[in-house]
């Protein structure tokens, strides 16, 4: 069973909470079963507060997944489309090289083959998660300023931890309206200064950037987060700001039309020279104990069998992927999934395309099955390879000896949002496109560790003149793959709806085709666009 500071805080607290939304826009503030008054009148209270901000991350309710109640959107499936990471991966992984999915629910075709709608329940689901998560977060702010802590016998040094949480929740908002920017373009915004009962106004993508970049950067220059590695693991610090930051510049050509690579150099450069340094071995970053001896992660979503139990978050994708004949035909290779009980969805495997990008040795390669290609078969598992990259089991595991998570239902991996890896990704790509403070060496030496930890040797390593743009996304794939990363980084080459890179069924046609410019952003949701007569419909839709 995990130890993770945070989900036995958010575990022991919410059910004190009960955060509860049937949103339609961001209007209003989350209703409580508890007031205010009653949640924020301790210290404890406060605690549950900014626990249940990181909660909705983890949990699509208060009450367990699916068919178990109090969800925190009503509506949803939350067994399917309720849970945030299982819709941002579909949207980030599905309609690209890296992922298919065989079923046939709604909404799930058009995702597959970039032809997006926005009546689309998983894309609903996304929006209305994120639109949450700020919601949860402005409720915090609103109610954790100085004069709202004054008067009520808070000790200096509490006063001071639920600055440090008012922090992390400005973090963890920053994050989702990045989330908001990336998929949908312009969303509506609103803080914890809006005016109540006010339908919100539109922002657009600049206005956006500059306002995450702002909160960004004024949390970690005047020291409003705990230093680098300092806070309870899970929590936010500074290298997870410096982290999504270098993110957010790495990106901006697109987000802005302005480029920032010398930010990007200077942001992860900062997360790189903070202390983390890579796992040993590629394949337990993604195992049930990858919460211990983790060197490498920044920020992770945080999960526990035992204390959150739900059908999406690494439960989705452990159980997405696996098969249970080739559970029995691949054990030698894959030793165990994991999980025993409502196991073995089979429904996604990767184009080939993607799985052609590996090279023999390259240990990365973490995936089983007997046809690389879907070819004429969109609608059967057996064509394409399924990927094995996370398991219920624990790095103690050995081929006929699977030492399993402490449930065998639900997963106790932990889904890595930012790891050190990705900066050294971010600041190869950055110099190559010519941002400033970086070298080429350094930038070379940073992709060759990372192929040395792929390989276990040098076998892999490369030379300056193979360093280039092109090699660098291919090595995005090869490292990021499953990490809610791949539709953002085709996006940024130009390659997601154009011709320049075809796989298998994009755009619905077996051997891949252009689609239209416009869907290289979601669409609003039709639900919110009814609400608020404020938004208007992203172009094309």
């Amino acid at each position: 069973m995990k130890n993770s500071n945070i989900i036995k805080l958010l575990l022991a607290v919410l059910p004190a909470l009960l955060f509860t939304s049937c949103i339609k826009d961001l209007d209003r503030f989350p209703e409580n079963d508890v007031t205010g008054q009653v949640v924020y009148a301790t210290f404890d209270g406060y605690k549950g507060a900014i626990a249940k901000v990181y909660a909705g991350y983890t949990l699509t309710g208060n009450a367990g997944g699916s068919g178990y109640g109090k969800p925190d959107i009503t509506g949803l499936d939350e067994g399917s489309n309720g849970d945030f990471l299982r819709c941002f991966f579909n949207h980030q992984e599905m309609p690209t090289d890296e992922a298919h999915c065989i079923w046939n629910d709604p909404g799930v075709p058009e995702l597959n083959n970039i032809n997006f709608i926005a009546t689309n329940a998983f894309t609903i689901g996304l929006y209305d998660k994120s639109i949450l998560q700020i919601m949860y977060a402005n409720e915090f702010l609103k109610n954790s300023t100085a004069g709202e802590m004054s008067g009520k016998g808070f000790t200096a040094e509490q006063q001071n931890e639920i600055k440090a949480f008012r922090a992390e929740a400005r973090f963890l908002r920053a994050f989702q309206y990045w989330v908001l920017m990336d998929v949908f373009g312009n969303p509506p915004f609103v803080t914890e200064e809006s005016e109540f009962g006010v339908l919100p106004s539109q922002t657009d993508r600049a206005t956006l950037f500059n306002y995450v970049e702002s909160e960004l950067i004024d949390l970690v220059d005047n020291n409003l987060l705990k230093d680098a590695k300092s806070n309870e693991y899970g929590r936010a610090d500074k290298a997870a700001a410096w982290a999504l930051l270098a993110r957010l510049y790495l990106n901006a050509e697109v987000y802005m039309g302005t480029p920032k690579y010398t930010e990007a150099i200077t942001y992860s450069k900062k997360v790189i020279d903070a202390g983390y340094t890579l796992k040993g071995t590629y394949e337990q970053l993604f195992l049930a104990d990858n919460d211990l001896n983790n060197p490498e992660v920044i920020l992770s979503i945080n999960y526990d069998g035992k204390r959150t139990r739900l059908d999406g978050g690494t439960s989705f994708l452990i159980n997405c992927s696996s098969n249970g004949d080739y559970q029995s035909d691949y054990a030698a290779t894959l030793i165990h999934y994991g999980i025993t009980d409502n196991a073995n969805w089979s429904g996604y495997r990767a184009r080939k395309e993607f799985t052609d990008k590996f090279a023999t040795g390259d240990k990365r390669f973490l995936f089983v099955g007997a046809n690389k290609a879907i070819a004429d078969h969109p609608g059967e598992y057996p064509y394409g390879l399924a990927t094995y990259k996370y398991r219920n089991i624990t790095s103690a595991s050995t081929p006929g000896n699977p030492v399993y998570g402490s449930d065998i239902r639900y997963a106790d991996n932990d889904f890595p949002l930012f790891r050190l890896a990705e900066m050294y990704l971010i600041y190869a790509e950055a110099v190559k496109r010519g941002g400033s403070g970086g070298t080429e060496a350094l930038a070379l030496t940073y992709i060759n560790n990372l192929r040395e930890r792929a390989y276990g040797n040098t076998s892999g390593n490369i030379s300056a003149s193979d360093l280039t743009l092109n090699f660098i996304l291919d090595e995005r794939a090869r490292e990021l793959y499953w990490e809610c990363q791949r539709r953002t980084d085709l996006i940024r080459y130009n390659q997601f709806t154009t011709g320049d890179y075809l796989w298998e069924w994009k755009g619905g046609v077996q051997v891949g085709r252009a689609v239209s410019g416009h869907f290289n952003i979601y669409p609003l949701p039709s639900p919110d666009l009814q609400a608020n007569t404020n938004l208007k419909q992203n172009p094309q839709y």
